[in-house]
């Protein structure tokens, strides 16, 4: 425990502690010389003490907010290391169809967006399944029926392709005699006319055509998706595409403007997006956007001294938002239901059969390895997207040229999704010091897997998909995100996962068969990935722990999920969030 004389202008008290030990490889009770701790003070927005009741007492004063927990844990605020709040939150603003259960309800919605949006030149959005559809693949003309004509464009929940209506290829020239772009492709019928469904960045033929919402409703829907993350006791995260992406408007204005209007209540990280249409050149962009940052003007964002964070210009803060830009995103390839994912072997036929495709490796692999070399030269940690086995192991090449050229230090570097992990592979990433960020909601039997996944890819590389267990014993970093708005952006739904590798009794989870339960996780396990893990990649090392000195970012759970049976742990739910200190966050039972 930390003894201070000053008040503490809150205390926690009356429930377990958790902390994730170095290097946050399990989340642990916190302990004192007095035994377990069941209480956090906090003051000027950092944890002053850590203890019992009985240790911490003396700072209660009388502003003191004393907070009963009722025998509620006390946990490291949760990070996301993987995710998209602004395009979320676009997609909150316009034609939403997450949580629709099939195609017919998601035709019956767009219909009644349309219809009361009569004014509207292009119906949008975002959230269809490929596995509400025959082959993955909506038809042009169920959507022509729905938008009386006008041109529409809804990207799928992965962000990977689109659904687009016949209008909107006729804008944007797409017939039978258009050519696939190199970084995606467009599905086509029997007669060779383009079908509805566009691939990859064939979707961006369409997408750029869409009229991007005023800034002033980009950053309303930001302010919606964190509030939203607060309620899941979310208080930092990195944002996975800082750039414009099949049709989404670029985040970087819009966070920006939130952190100029002292609205970003959250720790963000972002993750500057790599052009894989252009080379080297961008290089200079990207840093000129870096420094965009940087020296953002008053009201803005900026560089403090001393620490490496970046917070309100003029004042440092522990409890205001912070949003910087140290990283770089590459999305080496694309998904394996679209068979765009890069892959060693090819891909299978619907009869089992060896074809000729291995996936798209959207930079070239030797190019790869020397942009990233120029990337950690100049500071900035590496985000890889890889879904196959071929793009993991591209990606950690390319970190391993860039340690051969410059030593092992640089930026913190992390590979997400890692669907498919080559056996070879799994102690490179301890060796090179590469994180692995987790999705796990993904990891367990649902449709999209069953039909659209595993018939393609064989039973051997079927048993190499979400290899957590394994690349934890080799001894890496696991840091976990969401992908949201492509998965659910609860962490512990997630967690559920990667502890049961079946998906929450309310998403379908009951009586489920578990996805390969030899990868799966402790819990202690994956509360360290979604605190301390996460704090590693999002550059954030004065949280994803409890312990006097560090930042007081701190999430209060309804129920122990520690002490509870496996199967219930996404039954839990958040009573409190805090950033520095400041709640952003209570349930009503709170």
């Amino acid at each position: 425990m930390s003894a201070s004389t000053n008040t503490a202008e809150l205390i926690l008290t009356g429930g377990p502690v958790y902390t994730a030990g170095e290097p946050g490889r399990e989340m642990r009770p916190a302990i004192t010389e007095a035994g377990p701790a069941t209480a956090v003070a906090v003051r000027a927005g950092r944890i002053a003490a850590v203890g019992t009741y009985e240790q911490i007492r003396g700072l209660a004063g009388p502003g003191t907010e004393v907070v009963s927990l009722d025998g509620r844990p006390v946990l490291p605020g949760f990070q996301d290391a993987h995710v998209h709040p602004c395009f979320a939150g676009n997609a909150l603003m316009r034609c939403d169809l997450a949580g629709v259960p099939d195609a017919a309800a998601a035709l019956e919605r767009i219909r009644a967006y349309a219809d009361s949006h009569p004014g509207m030149e292009w119906i949008s959005g975002n959230g269809w399944r490929m596995d509400w559809f025959p082959g993955g693949t909506p038809a042009r003309q169920a959507l022509d029926s729905v938008v009386g004509g006008r041109p529409a464009y809804f990207t799928n929940r992965d962000a990977h392709g689109a659904w687009v209506s016949s209008r909107a290829l006729e804008l944007a020239g797409i017939d039978a005699a258009t050519p696939d772009p190199a970084d995606g492709r467009i599905e086509r019928d029997a007669a060779g006319a383009p079908q509805g469904t566009l691939h990859e960045g064939a979707a961006l033929l369409v997408g750029r055509l869409v009229p991007p919402l005023p800034l002033a409703d980009q950053v309303e829907g930001l302010l919606r998706a964190q509030a939203h993350l607060h309620a899941l006791g979310v208080t930092a995260w990195q944002d996975a595409i800082v750039g414009g992406y099949l049709g989404f408007p670029d985040p970087l204005p819009v966070y920006l403007a939130a952190a100029a209007s002292g609205r970003l209540s959250a720790r963000v990280a972002g993750a500057l997006w790599w052009d894989r249409a252009r080379g080297g050149e961008q290089v200079s962009d990207l840093l000129q956007r870096r420094e965009q940052v940087r020296a953002a003007g008053p009201g803005g964002t900026r560089r403090t001294a001393g620490a490496g964070r970046v917070a309100h210009a003029g004042r440092d803060d522990p409890a205001s938002g912070e949003f910087r830009a140290e990283t770089v995103k590459i999305m080496q390839d694309g998904v394996a239901e679209n068979f765009t994912a890069g892959m060693i072997e090819p891909y299978l036929d619907g009869c089992g059969c060896r074809t000729g495709n291995r996936g798209l490796s959207y930079v070239d692999p030797a190019a790869l390895r020397a942009h990233v070399t120029e990337l950690v030269a100049q500071g900035f940690g590496v985000h890889f997207h890889a879904i196959g086995d071929r793009a993991v192991r591209e990606s950690l090449d390319a970190i391993e040229a860039a340690r051969a050229a410059h030593g092992p230090g640089g930026g913190r570097h992390h590979i997400a999704h890692l669907q498919i992990v080559h056996p070879d592979d799994l102690p490179r990433f301890a060796s090179l010091g590469v994180a692995a960020t987790i999705q796990a909601l993904w990891a367990a039997h649902e449709p999209q897997m069953d039909e659209l996944t595993i018939p393609f890819i064989g039973p051997q590389r079927a048993g190499w998909q979400y290899p957590f267990a394994s690349i934890l014993r080799a001894g890496a970093r696991l840091a976990a995100g969401s992908d949201w708005p492509v998965s659910s952006p609860d962490p512990l739904w997630a967690m559920h996962v990667a502890v049961n590798r079946t998906l929450p009794l309310s998403e379908g989870g009951a009586g489920a068969e578990p996805l390969l339960p030899e990868q799966a996780l402790t819990l202690p396990q994956a509360a360290a990935a979604y605190t301390a893990g996460s704090a590693h990649v999002n550059n954030l090392d004065e949280t994803g722990r409890v312990e006097p000195g560090m930042l007081a970012d701190l999430v209060v759970l309804d129920r122990d999920p520690f002490a509870g049976p496996p199967d219930e742990i996404a039954a839990t739910g958040v009573a409190l969030t805090y950033v520095g200190g400041q709640r952003m966050f209570a349930s009503p039972s709170a």
